[in-house]
């Protein structure tokens, strides 16, 4: 089994509860609020090592309470965070989830993960190891990462979230992009939305691979997911799910690919098994606490 490394953000993740959101200008009393370790690096980590699979996350926090609770964390879960640099006299990522009913908006301060540079990438990529990233990092960053992973001959995987501006090159050095329909929209200048048709999802899709990702996966949250690769386009369904909060599903999605191609497997069987895993990780609260282990969701797929 190869490894998987994780070249992302680490946040602590103060979810807040409420029946409604505020309006503007309102204070909204009844709330509750729980402290979790998040990030989307961090949460791909864990989706990852919960699965059985050898993980490292290389990334950065601040030297402060929060960065400290979470590479005490990664090392319960048993990810390998000895890539985790700590940066002085900055604070760890700290995110803002509002949680309304299953569903979240979320606000973000990047802190540390946005002084995450190219020398501290610790960690030599090997041939057959699979890197995963993301863009809550600096982009040179993570080129640098996928750069170093493609020449050796291990497999790349970015997922273009959230969005940010990159050079057109970088698409080049990515074996699978996942994206969401927003993302997506966002990437292609297309008119893409949760309703719009497979053909146009599809096509969207196209114009990605025409920019270098050899597959693009884009996830659609309660449709499912289409994979389109050289050899065509595969449209999978959501696996039901009781949704509880649907924070970090598209990290365990991301995460649990990964973990599934280091095993061997293929894209369309990996893409299936991410996405059983990401419908477990909806019926609990929080992010990478939420992430599924190897026996839940083979339970998951068993009842399919």
């Amino acid at each position: 089994m190869s490894r998987v490394v994780v070249c992302g953000s680490l946040n602590m993740d103060v979810v807040v509860q409420s029946a409604r959101r505020p309006a503007s200008g309102e204070t909204l009393l009844g709330a509750t609020v729980s402290l979790l370790p998040g990030g989307k690096g961090l949460n791909q980590a864990v989706a990852a090592a919960r699965l059985g699979v050898p993980t490292a996350m290389l990334g950065a926090v601040g030297s402060d309470g929060f960065g400290a609770t979470l590479r005490t964390f990664l090392a319960n879960e048993d990810v390998n965070s000895l890539g985790v640099s700590v940066v002085e006299e900055q604070t760890t990522g700290v995110a803002v989830i509002q949680l309304v009913k299953g569903n979240n908006a979320i606000t973000a301060a990047g802190g540390a993960n946005d002084h995450f540079t190219r020398a501290m990438i610790s960690d030599v990529p090997r041939r057959g190891d699979v890197w995963v990233a993301q863009f809550e990092t600096p982009v040179a960053t993570t080129q640098a990462a996928l750069a170093a992973a493609r020449d050796v001959g291990a497999h790349t995987v970015l997922n273009l979230a959230p969005m940010v501006p990159h050079p057109a090159r970088l698409l080049k050095l990515v074996d699978v992009a996942v994206l969401n329909e927003i993302e997506l929209a966002q990437a292609t200048g297309a008119r893409i939305k949760a309703s719009s048709s497979v053909r146009a999802i599809v096509a969207a899709c196209e114009t990605l691979r025409g920019k270098g990702a050899h597959t693009v996966i884009a996830t659609l949250g309660g449709r499912g997911l289409v994979i389109v690769t050289s050899g065509g386009a595969t449209a999978l369904p959501a696996s039901k799910a009781k949704v509880v909060d649907t924070t970090g599903a598209g990290d365990c999605f991301v995460g649990a690919l990964a973990g599934r191609l280091a095993t061997g497997a293929d894209i369309i069987g990996a893409a299936r098994y991410a996405n059983a895993a990401a419908a477990c990780s909806v019926e609990r609260l929080g992010a990478a606490p939420s992430m599924p282990t190897a026996k839940e969701v083979a339970a998951r797929l068993a009842r399919a």
